[in-house]
């Protein structure tokens, strides 16, 4: 069960050194923010639209803070109330923003008024989400941080994330780019708009058939994606900010392995017994990414293969009113 939101009034500046998650109630917000918790850092998380803190995040446990990205001068209050020293920032703009205008000057707003504050706290490490679609039009897979990316994108947020990168580096050592993969699981958005699987599996656990008429992406046997477990992609986040030294500005953050939808479909129908998907036959290979960077400066090793995540997220929906 999710527990309510609660507000807090200004406080002193916390004794302990905090890492501050934006975003910090967001599927990959929240399990970044849980992961940070198990290697022993404090965490303070904003929130702005989401206003219910996961049952996985102790209230006890974590600070929350209502916030605007957009609001320069409520950012820099953040530094008044506790003594942050890292920072990730993980909030967005809504992905359907209809007016890539609009959606632009609301990311580039945030992301500015995330840098000055980090600047202003004299953070240790800044880390901002870029995405997997940075490498949309790359041919050679598995796609590595330093491959020559093309100079076009086709949709806002990987326009917007790749500009981000240029951004991120003028903030100096210590700031990082998570080039983040095809993420699934527990507050994940079941009807996601670039991937079929968290449809199938939500439908499943429902006891639907699934609605993959467009604009839903479709899904075939032999599509394929990188797909990483959002505990995972916490995790990866988390060690990241506690690694004592990086090499690099620039992680993937997935498996490093490419899935094919056909083995989800599977797992799915081991773990719902009765649901019984089938897809048609065919699909795109799709590519994934090489995240020996990763594993090479925190030991970073996946713990959920596609049958344990299933599992985990069958486990999760049929708990939360899937």
């Amino acid at each position: 069960m999710a527990v309510p939101y609660k507000s807090r009034p200004p406080a002193p500046p916390s004794v302990a050194a905090m890492i501050l998650v934006t975003g910090g109630l967001g599927s990959i917000g929240s399990h970044t923010a849980r992961a940070l918790l198990d290697l022993g850092e404090s965490v303070v998380v904003t929130a702005h639209r989401t206003t219910r803190l996961p049952d996985f995040l102790p209230e006890e446990d974590v600070v929350v803070e209502s916030l605007d990205t957009t609001d320069a001068e409520a950012f820099l209050d953040l530094g008044k109330r506790h003594a942050i020293s890292g920072v990730v920032h993980l909030a967005a703009a809504p992905w359907d923003t209809p007016d890539p205008v609009e959606y632009l000057r609301a990311e580039s707003s945030a992301l500015l008024n995330a840098l000055a504050a980090a600047r202003a706290w004299g953070v240790g490490r800044f880390a901002v989400a870029s995405t997997i679609a940075a490498y949309a039009g790359v041919p050679d897979t598995p796609w590595q941080e330093d491959s020559p990316l093309p100079t076009v994108a086709a949709h806002q947020i990987p326009v917007f994330k790749r500009t981000a990168e240029l951004w991120t580096t003028l903030a100096g050592p210590g700031a990082v780019n998570l080039r983040i993969g095809t993420i699934w699981g527990p507050l994940g958005v079941g009807d996601n708009p670039f991937f079929a699987l968290p449809r199938l599996l939500t439908a499943a656990v429902r006891g639907e058939d699934p609605d993959l008429t467009p604009p839903r992406p479709p899904a075939r046997a032999d599509d394929a994606t990188d797909l990483c477990y959002v505990k995972d992609c916490g995790r990866a986040i988390a060690l990241l900010m506690a690694a004592e030294r990086l090499s690099h500005s620039v992680y993937n953050i997935s498996s490093g392995s490419l899935v094919r939808y056909a083995e989800v479909v599977d797992a799915i129908n081991r773990a719902v017994p009765g649901a019984d998907l089938s897809l048609p036959p065919g699909g795109a290979p799709g590519g994934h990414l090489d995240i020996t960077r990763l594993q090479q400066d925190t030991g970073f090793v996946p713990e959920y293969d596609v049958e344990r995540a299933v599992r985990d997220y069958v486990a999760w929906l049929r708990d939360h009113d899937a």
